[in-house]
């Protein structure tokens, strides 16, 4: 606690100490359990604080024996006192009992807990970037809390709700890894939210799920990952219904996404396709999956948004599909993944974007000149946004074809503000920039440019 304390000549002042108790709860709210019951060792003042903090974070570290740990956490739960609970998070990696956890479970329910967090493994963790280990079941009780704003529910986890059940209060939830039986379970898990406002769901293609169904009309934010790592999985589908959607964001394995009403009130997209490489060939081979299909209609059900992050994956997924027939009327920034493949989808994107105010290009490969297919489109008035301000390069190596690009949006632009160019190679900076500098409408005094 040396920050506690004060010189004043020869004496100490300890200014913490004389705090208000309330508010050096809420300081030790911000440290794990562990730590909070840790100072009260400093003085007969901070000896008490610990069991009316109204957070508990209890970790097994795998360094005890779990007999000795599930002591512990009762110990620490029938000390605790704070009469609302605002945080309990529970991880478990050691083989125990379900009994325990049920118990520990409901004693953080039945002290109105706010913000629930679970990670659980019954059987440790092996080793594998995916559980596989016994799962444990939630208990019955735990469907039945009409406290919980935030819940987090991580991995070794099953979830199987009731017929009838509500979380009436719970806005924000997280579900990651976790198993769903039976599959529709998911789907009823989200009926039971009716206030719902945020979603993050995780998972990956072996739990056997086919069919997802998100029908929440409150949901503002939701964030999906899916991964396949087996060759024999069978397509997925995901119907989403969320009319009220502020965010959406994607990444991982595209199968079948389904937008079962318009997002009009749509402000900002993340797509990142990031399919398994060795797995893209079978699927269109054997299934005649075409991911440029999949990907070009998802985008064009993001329409409405204004701020736009898109990486559409490497060559195997977009060697298929139509270019976007719709326009981005609100498009304001386009955040854009380059790899040596998708050149065309960017160009596709800029025709239809005639408001786009900020362009930015991240670029993570190494490419040959022969592998590039940037091409200067024919003129024609209107192509790239009258009111683009703000352009971005990362990773920039000087090739031809990107100098092609850079002065085309240079010269095609008349509002232009600000250039940044971030060169991957440091030495090859004085070179670049006396290049561009050579560009017809860069000493323009409106517009700054910055290699880096």
């Amino acid at each position: 606690m040396a920050n506690s304390l004060s010189w004043d000549q020869d004496t100490v002042v300890d200014r913490i100490s004389n705090l208000p108790t309330s508010l050096i709860c809420h300081i030790l709210s911000f440290l794990k359990t562990k730590e909070a019951i840790a100072t009260s060792i400093l003085s007969s003042r901070w000896k008490p604080l610990w069991i009316l903090v109204p957070t508990i974070y209890l970790r097994d570290d795998c360094r005890q024996e779990p007999i000795s740990f599930t002591h512990i956490v009762y110990r620490v739960l029938a000390l605790h006192i704070a009469p609302l609970l605002r945080y309990f998070s529970l991880t478990w990696y050691s083989p125990c009992n379900s009994f325990h956890l049920d118990a520990w479970i409901h004693t953080a329910l039945a002290r109105n807990v706010e913000q629930l967090r679970l990670e659980i493994y019954l059987n440790g963790q092996d080793g594998t970037e995916f559980y596989n280990g016994r799962r444990f079941e939630l208990p019955r009780s735990f469907y039945f809390c009409r406290t919980v704003v935030v819940l987090e529910l991580t991995d070794g986890i099953v979830l199987d709700p009731p017929p009838s059940f509500q979380f009436p209060s719970l806005k924000i939830m997280s579900l990651c890894e976790i198993l769903y039986r039976p599959h529709h379970s998911f789907s009823m898990l989200l009926c039971g939210c009716p206030v719902l406002q945020d979603l993050s769901v995780t998972r990956e293609g072996t739990d056997g799920m086919i069919k997802f169904n998100v029908s929440v009309p409150t949901l503002k934010r939701l964030s999906i990952e899916f991964y396949t790592y087996e060759r024999d999985l069978p397509d997925y589908k995901l119907e989403i219904y969320a009319p009220a959607l502020e965010y959406f964001g994607f990444r991982g394995d595209l199968r079948n996404v389904v937008f079962l009403k318009k997002l009009a009130n749509l402000v900002e997209a993340h797509v990142e396709v990031r399919a398994v490489e060795f797995l893209q060939e079978d699927w269109v081979r054997e299934h005649k999956i075409y991911y440029g299909d999949r990907v070009f209609k998802l985008v064009r059900a993001l329409n409405h948004a204004k701020f736009f992050s898109l990486y559409p994956g490497d060559k195997e997924c977009i060697g298929f599909g139509s270019i976007f027939p719709s326009r981005f009327q609100k498009l304001a920034r386009l955040n854009f993944k380059v790899n040596k493949s998708n050149w065309y989808v960017l160009q596709a994107l800029l025709v239809v974007a005639p408001d786009l105010e900020v362009l930015v290009l991240d670029k993570h490969f190494h490419f040959n000149e022969d592998e590039l297919c940037w091409t200067e489109p024919s003129d024609d008035p209107g192509y790239l946004s009258s009111r683009l301000t703000t352009f971005k390069f990362n990773g920039f190596e000087g090739l031809e074809h990107e100098m092609e690009f850079v002065k085309y949006i240079i010269n095609e632009t008349r509002s232009l503000k600000a250039i940044t160019i971030n060169v991957s190679d440091k030495q090859l900076k004085e070179s670049i920039l006396e290049e561009l500098l050579m560009f017809s409408r860069i000493n323009s005094t409106t517009c700054l440019l910055t290699v880096e």
